[in-house]
């Protein structure tokens, strides 16, 4: 009898464990995990419950083992992670196509900045932060890393969107918008740390703009202010030719190797473009953990050269895909446009069609790009634990059929605007390709209404 009791008691549990409620099941006609084995289910679901995923597998199975809430059924679409994108400029959307066709210097010192300097406040980096944070969401970036100015704002207006960042506040050698001086920028960043370190969405950090528009000073007060808290450090590494010619001449070493010896590298790093980079360069960089974002339309717009991703991954260093700032250097925030062009372009640079494969591609959107930002363990695949946070990717439309391998579909055929469904630490911010957090009219109005204010004020 006491046996049967044991039975019966043991069944009762395993079947409460199997049923476990959820908040949500999402199916689709295929989930990419882009887990350890890189396993691709077909006719499969994802369940979650609160901000974390709790089931992932097939369709079948899942919705047997877990009562849901709400069920959203995508037959003719696939699930995969959010995509990352581990560097951007975000407020310069409101300078979207202010200035083209410019080197980068030309473009900075003669544009940029002079618009900068007369348009940027808080207000101003709010409607901005709205406009990236709307075209990013709809595009399937559900994480983005950003360097700016008053970042504050730029936390808020990524959380009000329901989207994650790691936030970085500019700090750079001269006066800029919210600070005086590098001394003050510190201050800033401080508080930007003390305000959001915790948080369920943002990451804050600190970021020296780069080597060349830093003293030695602010650069190492800016990493040990990072390992002070814990917290990342973004900068732009050997962007371009100029960039690395300039700092050999004067201190007879690359700008890693200068980094290097300054100790800027020690300690979580997201280190932007790292298109001049040599061997010694990639061996420092692997040896101090330090991650890559490479920014391809950025780097061919600006003609800043090719970055050598082929050899960074092969050296085992994680490499993410960015768009970089939508003011010029790139105009937009589609990392579905990056990945095709992460892959094409490092086919040319080796001459080799099997260079960067698709598969590649869609790992450095997502899961190395979430290594890159430190937050492999929370994001970047779909696997039981990790946060929620992932996109559903039609495959009904003319450019979408017919369907042979499923990651060359994602890189080579599919676009920004075939996403359907956003998903950011359980919550949905886009449904049916319609933002649920944003108001869409009234961020384009203001954007046109800036757009009129700098083009007045230049």
């Amino acid at each position: 009898m006491k046996t049967i009791l044991k039975a019966i008691v043991g069944l009762t549990f395993c079947v409460n464990v199997a049923a476990q409620p959820v908040d949500a099941i999402y199916t689709a006609r295929y989930v990419v995990t882009m887990d350890g084995s890189r396993r691709l289910i077909e006719k499969g679901a994802v369940a979650i419950k609160g901000e974390r995923i709790v089931a992932v597998g097939p369709a079948a199975d899942v919705i047997a083992k877990h009562p849901s809430k709400q069920r959203i059924d995508r037959p003719q679409a696939l699930i995969m992670p959010g995509l990352i994108n581990t560097h951007t400029h975000a407020p310069m959307s409101l300078f979207r196509g202010l200035a083209d066709d410019l080197v980068l210097q030309e473009w900075l010192e003669k544009y940029i900045f002079p618009a900068e300097a007369k348009n940027v406040n808080p207000e101003f980096v709010t409607w901005g932060t709205r406009l990236a944070c709307l075209e990013m969401m709809l595009s399937g970036t559900t994480t983005y890393v950003d360097m700016y100015f008053f970042e504050e704002q730029v936390a808020e207006a990524t959380k009000e969107a329901g989207l994650r960042a790691v936030l970085g506040e500019t700090i750079i050698g001269f006066k800029d918008p919210d600070s005086a001086s590098p001394a003050e920028g510190l201050k800033y960043a401080e508080r930007l740390i003390r305000r959001f370190k915790g948080d369920s969405l943002i990451v804050p950090a600190v970021a020296p703009h780069a080597l060349y528009t830093n003293s030695d000073e602010s650069l190492k007060a800016s990493r040990a202010l990072a390992n002070r808290y814990g917290v990342p450090l973004v900068i732009h590494l050997s962007e371009t030719k100029r960039e690395n010619d300039e700092t050999q001449a004067k201190r007879n070493m690359s700008p890693t190797q200068v980094l290097d010896s300054l100790g800027v590298l020690n300690g979580p790093t997201i280190a932007a473009h790292g298109v001049w980079l040599d061997d010694a360069d990639i061996t420092i960089l692997k040896l101090r953990h330090t991650g890559i974002a490479h920014n391809p339309s950025s780097n061919m717009k600006l003609a800043s050269g090719i970055a050598p991703v082929v050899k960074l991954l092969k050296a085992g260093i994680p490499v993410g895909l960015g768009t970089d700032g939508p003011a010029g250097s790139n105009n937009d925030l589609d990392l579905m446009e990056e990945m095709n062009l992460a892959a094409n372009l490092q086919k040319v640079a080796t001459m080799d069609p099997r260079s960067l494969p698709a598969q590649q591609a869609v790992e450095m959107a997502t899961i190395l790009g979430a290594q890159v930002a430190g937050l492999e363990k929370e994001i970047g695949s779909l696997e039981i634990g990790k946060r929620a946070d992932f996109i559903t990717l039609r495959l009904d439309r003319p450019h979408s059929v017919p369907l042979y391998n499923v990651y060359s579909q994602i890189v080579y055929a599919l676009k920004g605007s075939d996403v359907r469904d956003v998903v950011v630490n359980g919550r949905a911010v886009v449904r049916d390709g319609k933002s649920l957090t944003l108001n869409e009219a009234e961020i384009l109005d203001k954007a046109r209404m800036y757009g009129e204010r700098v083009r007045k004020s230049l």
